[in-house]
């Protein structure tokens, strides 16, 4: 990646404008939008640059997204004063994600890039684009090799930008995702092998909102059929153990019979 691997060591200030520069150079874009930090701070400079008209934010509305996370899409969206366009995908009707065999991502975003590329050829927006970021490299991101199939490109990424640089974006122009913690869909909170079905997800997801109510900020349930492993943020862990009988009651309510609690990123 000789050239990229430049610019990830170049000071903010250059990948900035180097990012405005690759903006400038688009026509109208349509934005893959989630919500969290990458994909508020790639519209939002899609936005700043090209102005209302020609950058929009495209989001997937499939049981995989949590209803709260829709909400807040689409106060982020309003925030910011861009166009959201909320499409349908049917990630969900393909057996190869729902067999969940390791390359879900791919599928699911297939998906998305399928009904954003319809939605771009009827409305004239020329480029697709999503918020990956230099960090996103070393990871296994079947979703990563769907885009580069499917022509979506990464402006972020492309300019140097890294977790740290996204964050300071968002800081600096009062995003209000400046410190969101990381999210990603319901079906990643489903093992490997698992199948992936709307009644897993709604299970999850309402485990998840039950929980949030307690506090939480960060947070997974895990699936493991009856049992749940619930991931929390090393700070919180404390705090969670004091809340286990809380915690336990929403679980079962939600469709659990038993749980763990660990620490998310370690094991």
């Amino acid at each position: 990646m000789g050239e990229q691997d430049i610019t990830v060591s170049e000071p903010y200030e250059r990948k900035l404008e180097a990012l405005d520069r690759t903006l400038a150079g688009f026509g109208r874009v349509a934005v893959a939008f989630s919500g969290g930090v990458d994909s508020t701070v790639l519209l939002h400079a899609a936005r700043r640059v090209l102005g209302r008209e020609c950058g929009v934010a495209v989001i997937a509305d499939s049981p995989s997204l949590p209803r709260a996370e829709l909400v807040d899409a689409r106060q982020i969206a309003a925030a910011l004063d861009v166009l959201l366009e909320e499409v349908r995908t049917g990630e969900g009707d393909d057996p190869r994600y729902r067999e969940n065999a390791g390359n879900r991502c791919y599928f699911c975003k297939a998906a998305l890039f399928d009904a954003m590329g319809e939605f771009a050829a009827r409305e004239g927006f020329e480029v697709l684009a999503f918020g990956e970021i230099v960090d996103d490299w070393g990871d296994h991101r079947p979703g990563a090799m769907a885009a580069r199939e499917y022509g979506v490109v990464a402006p972020l990424s492309g300019a140097g930008f890294s977790k740290e640089d996204v964050r300071r974006y968002a800081a600096e122009h009062g995003l209000e995702v400046a410190d969101k913690p990381a999210s990603a869909c319901l079906a990643s909170r489903i093992p490997v092998g698992t199948e992936v079905t709307p009644e897993r997800l709604l299970t999850v997801e309402r485990a998840e909102a039950a929980l949030r109510e307690l506090g939480i900020r960060v947070l997974r349930v895990r699936h493991h059929g009856a049992h749940a492993r619930v991931e929390v943020g090393a700070d919180e862990l404390e705090a969670c153990q004091g809340m286990v009988p809380q915690i336990e009651t929403r679980l079962i309510e939600s469709g659990f019979e038993s749980h763990e609690l660990a620490v998310y990123g370690q094991g």
